[in-house]
């Protein structure tokens, strides 16, 4: 039995080998879990022409399939051929966030998806409209604990930018309500309107709003201040230490996808990211570069993915 497996192994393997030789010899679709407009769409769309023109003009088409908070279309990579011919632009709030938001998905993430690399931070941004009278983040402290309950926006239950709030709750002893909205888009018409007063976005969602002065940043989730934006303070530095929140978008592949495919792609990733007109597309969008391979990509999100759960099960965030 042991010979005929052996047997079989080697003559399989150089029909593998040439077919990962010959990939792509079709489309390969770039799942976007979300609807158009966001982050991911975005960075995805950036990245798509230059992975055309580097595999010969073989489309890779963007596919949005919004759903269960990013679960629809990460599942639909999760549980496709692992042939590099679909995969997933993913995020931490899908990836990482809505595993725990939302239990029995039927899969685990870690298992079911092969990371091929990272592609771009996106920070998150604390935001307050000009009505609510405060412009840092002591203020907002100090205005909520005389107004306990005062809403904050997000883009939905379980994103990136919800745990954010969540996070600044813990680590300040603050009562704020959540406000959860279906996407970024619904959520910067209503904090540019002052209809909700307080909201953590993705800053490239809600970047225009301030720099036309429709909304104020209070700080921004991130461990320093962007290279892209020097005069945007940390929540971090105003009192808030160690606040933390990454917002990351990443490639990753169904489980068993051939590990030189996944190499093709991040090699593909690194070359374009390294070029002057998408890092200054990138830079427009306030985001920025941090490109990991396989191995490190996928070592990554098991850390976040060890962090993140004792926060949401602290906070009793669920989506049920």
């Amino acid at each position: 039995m042991q010979r005929r497996i052996l047997l079989a192994a080697a003559l399989a393997a150089p029909a593998i080998a040439r077919a990962q030789e010959s990939w792509p010899d079709r489309p390969v679709t770039l799942i976007v879990p979300y609807a158009p407009g966001g982050s991911n769409d975005v960075v995805a769309r950036l990245m798509s022409p230059g992975f055309a023109e580097t595999f010969g003009g073989k489309a890779f088409p963007v596919e949005n399939r919004a759903g269960g908070g990013g679960a629809v279309g990460m599942a639909a990579v999760a549980r496709g051929r692992p042939d590099g011919h679909t995969l997933l632009v993913s995020s931490a709030s899908n990836h990482i966030f809505n595993h725990f938001v939302v239990p029995n998905q039927g899969y685990d993430p870690r298992e079911a998806l092969s990371a091929a690399c990272m592609w771009v931070d996106v920070p998150n941004a604390l935001v307050a409209h000009p009505s609510l009278g405060v412009s840092n983040v002591q203020e907002l402290l100090a205005k909520v604990r005389a107004n306990p309950g005062l809403g904050f926006g997000s883009s939905g239950t379980g994103t990136s930018n919800h745990l954010a709030g969540e996070l600044l709750k813990m680590r300040t002893g603050i009562d704020m309500t959540h406000v959860p909205y279906r996407g970024g888009g619904p959520l910067l018409n209503d904090i540019v309107a002052g209809t909700v007063q307080v909201a953590v976005m993705n800053l490239p969602t809600v970047l225009p709003a301030i720099e036309g002065n429709r909304v104020r940043l209070l700080g921004l989730a991130t461990s320093e201040r962007l290279r892209s934006r020097p005069s945007y303070p940390t929540i971090a530095e105003q009192g808030v230490e160690g606040y933390v929140v990454r917002s990351w978008t990443g490639l990753f592949a169904p489980h068993g996808t051939p590990r030189p495919i996944l190499d093709r792609l991040a090699e593909t990733s690194r070359r374009l990211l390294d070029s002057a007109n998408i890092r200054a597309r990138l830079t427009d969008l306030a985001s920025e570069p941090i490109w990991m391979g396989p191995d490190e990509t996928d070592a990554y999100v098991r850390s976040e993915w060890d962090r993140w759960g004792p926060i949401v099960r602290q906070a009793g965030v669920t989506n049920t």
